[in-house]
């Protein structure tokens, strides 16, 4: 029980799915409803909806991916290259958590169930098979990533509204510095697969460039809450401050070109973007 509950946590990608959770959850409370009154139930809809669709499409992604793992030393131990489980076993898996998943996200309205579906198929069947053909795939990748804050808030609100484009944009901006950060790290290893995710294919003073603009963008984007109105001064203080702190790093990254900047810029992404989030739920107008 123990080795199915670890190699269920490998295929799911638990870290992952808690963080893409955690921003569903935090634009939920964001969304004008919810200002006035929580509802926890469908808040608890939500989280459970919202694991199961990113458990889900990360279980198709590995079973796409199964002999490309293999290739890999961080991925060879998965539960599928290394043979602990089935494409059969992994298959059923993940559409029985795929379908739950939509149906919960589903019943809060129909909206977020079609959002739910969508991230799914777009994340396992058009990101995960262009990996290998173009860095255009981070873009492509980054529309399913940063759609958690979007269905999160459709959740509570029922509809895409302005503040719900502006969650969206802030996560999907976000995601470049935060994918370009992981590729360089892990150059070496994606090579193996065949994937191109660095802006040139390869560990350069260009991809690192193109890494610290993305970063300069973040910034504008990041205090539109304050200039639409739905943000205080806390959210637009503290935007800029993590924002020109972020840029920092791919700066040093730009200057030295190596993988010990890129995972600072890594982990600094990882710290960014649920401080900005967090910020932004307490300092709401």
């Amino acid at each position: 029980m123990k080795t199915f509950l670890n190699d269920f946590k490998n295929l799911v990608k638990l870290r992952l799915t808690f963080l893409v959770v955690f921003s569903a959850s935090i634009s939920f409370l964001i969304a004008p409803e919810s200002q006035l009154e929580i509802n926890w139930y469908n808040w608890l809809k939500l989280i459970i909806g919202g694991f199961l669709v990113t458990a889900a499409a990360n279980g198709f992604n590995e079973i796409l991916e199964k002999d490309l793992d293999k290739l890999m030393k961080r991925t060879a131990d998965r539960p599928l290259p290394s043979g602990r489980m089935t494409n059969g076993q992994a298959l059923v898996l993940s559409l029985i958590m795929g379908i739950s998943g939509t149906y919960l996200l589903g019943s809060l309205n129909i909206l977020t169930g079609l959002l739910s579906v969508f991230s799914i198929l777009f994340y396992a069947f058009i990101y995960t098979p262009l990996k290998r053909k173009s860095p255009i795939a981070v873009l492509v990748g980054a529309i399913p990533g940063a759609l958690p804050p979007l269905i999160g808030y459709v959740a509570a609100h029922g509809l895409i509204d302005q503040v719900a484009l502006i969650l969206f944009g802030i996560q999907f901006v976000w995601q470049f510095p935060h994918f370009w950060a992981i590729a360089w790290v892990l150059d070496d290893d994606y090579k193996k697969a065949g994937f191109r995710l660095l802006p040139t294919t390869k560990r350069d003073r260009t991809s690192a460039i193109v890494a610290f603009i993305s970063t300069l963008i973040l910034i504008p984007v990041s205090v539109l809450p304050f200039i639409y109105g739905f943000g205080g001064y806390y959210i637009l203080i503290v935007s800029i401050i993590a924002g020109l702190l972020f840029s920092y790093q791919a700066f040093v990254l730009v200057k030295n070109l190596d993988v010990k900047s890129a995972q600072n810029l890594m982990f600094g992404s990882f710290v960014y973007l649920p401080i900005v989030q967090l910020v932004l739920l307490f300092n709401l107008k």
